[in-house]
């Protein structure tokens, strides 16, 4: 069996992703009374107060209590599972994927890599903004949206009856 290699990111869940799964479980379960909290709240605003507390920017995801890791966990499958844009440049031998910003290791291996693992190499992709999915390719998609938005303000509208 093909093990992962060694150099890949730390098993860390970062605390914006930590923001980010709270703000998930406020829409989703709101305080019915404004003032208590449902318990994937209460469990992941443990997590965070204590990062807060001792100014950590990431928590092991092993440290996790098991409520707070399934509400991490249920917020985690919200998200794309892989930066992929069918844009590979490893299989042509690129160390670095030009599509989405992986590196051949973690294209190699990212069905294996635990959701922690995963969510750092989007941190880390999304930090550097040089993949084509951050810029050749959105640049297109923000185009072809301005030029839906053009064409629907020069249609006329229907009159009212």
């Amino acid at each position: 069996m093909i093990q992962p290699p060694k150099n890949l990111p730390m098993a860390a869940i970062h605390i914006t992703d930590i923001e980010a799964a709270i703000n998930h479980w406020r829409k989703r379960a709101p305080s019915p009374d404004g003032i208590s909290l449902a318990p994937p709240l209460c469990a992941l605003g443990e997590i965070y107060a204590q990062m807060v507390y001792r100014r950590e920017d990431a928590v092991d995801e092993l440290s996790l209590t098991a409520q707070a890791a399934a509400a991490w966990q249920a917020w985690y499958d919200t998200t794309p599972d892989t930066p992929c844009i069918a844009i590979c440049s490893t299989s042509q031998g690129d160390d670095l994927c030009k599509g989405c910003g992986r590196t051949f290791d973690e294209v190699q291996f990212w069905p294996a890599m635990s959701p922690a693992e995963k969510r750092s190499v989007w941190r880390r992709i999304t930090q550097e903004h040089s993949a084509w999915r951050f810029n050749r390719y959105a640049e297109r998609a923000a185009e072809g949206a301005t030029q839906a938005c053009a064409v629907a303000k020069a249609s006329p509208k229907p009159s009212a009856p």
